[in-house]
């Protein structure tokens, strides 16, 4: 007993949650809708801003290549060249979407605002907040491909009904991007450290998925290793989908794509434990 104040002295568990191995996943399948639930309560208020920036560039790169290089090239694959364009832009749309988001936003949230450590005091795991965040990424990248895939579909570049089949995988792409993005975020020392992702990873993906010509065009080595890339199976998904073509190997693309979101998020959850929790 404390003699002062005549109250026992405080004891503390032998492992406390921040410590706990098991704090750094899910504590169950809806804690995370907390998470998202705040960001977008947040992003509600800068919602317009936010998504001009986002369509912004994506629609520079259709409209832009597609009728300026589409003069000169004609058609691709048996259809004009913006029209093969738009369903690469929705693509690379969803990838620079998510990862800008889980990296630029998801750092300024953990490091500089800390509001993880603000959340993780409440029920809340630090596994939730990782898969609420990863969650909340793809929902902006699902936004922003939606709204480019309407736009396409409104001028006749893109075949309806059959391009609502593109929805699905826009939202499996975004969370897989999105949970690659939040490996370079728990390692990331500070911004800065983000254009070595951006420079070395997104944007040869970027030139080499068959987001502005066919992997069919790069050697025949080129197209091995292309095809490891997330980015070349979600544009092997979306872009038949909408120009109404059949979908060759869905299941291949659809499994590579589901292993780029549950690998880097069970990596992602590891090195953030390291991070918040030493």
């Amino acid at each position: 007993m404390d003699a002062r104040t005549n109250n026992p002295p405080p004891t503390y568990p032998a492992s406390t949650p921040q410590r706990d191995p098991r704090a750094a996943l899910p504590s169950n399948a809806t804690h995370w809708i907390a998470v998202w639930r705040r960001n977008y309560l947040v992003w509600r208020k800068l919602a317009i801003a936010s998504m001009f920036g986002n369509l912004a560039d994506p629609m520079i790169y259709l409209f832009g290549l597609g009728f300026g290089l589409g003069l000169m090239v004609g058609h691709v694959d048996g259809v004009s060249y913006i029209a093969f364009l738009a369903a690469g832009t929705v693509s690379s749309s969803v990838m620079m979407s998510a990862s800008f988001e889980a990296m630029y936003s998801g750092f300024s949230r953990m490091h500089v605002q800390r509001t993880w450590e603000a959340i993780m005091h409440t029920p809340l795991s630090l596994g939730d907040i990782v898969l609420g965040e990863i969650v909340w990424a793809a929902s902006k990248s699902m936004l922003s491909g939606a709204a480019i895939m309407l736009v396409a579909g409104a001028l006749g570049y893109a075949s309806f009904p059959s391009m609502l089949l593109a929805l699905p995988v826009i939202a499996l792409c975004g969370l897989a991007f999105a949970s690659c993005a939040m490996i370079v975020t728990a390692l990331a020392p500070a911004y800065d450290f983000f254009m070595f992702y951006q420079t070395l990873v997104l944007t040869p993906m970027l030139l080499l998925s068959g987001v502005f010509f066919p992997i069919t065009q790069l050697p025949a080595p080129a197209q091995h290793i292309t095809l490891m890339l997330p980015l070349a199976h979600a544009v092997e998904l979306i872009r038949p989908a909408m120009l109404g073509r059949p979908i060759e190997n869905a299941g291949l693309h659809l499994f590579v794509l589901a292993i780029y979101v549950a690998v880097p998020f069970a990596i992602a959850t590891v090195l953030f434990r390291r991070r918040m929790m030493r």
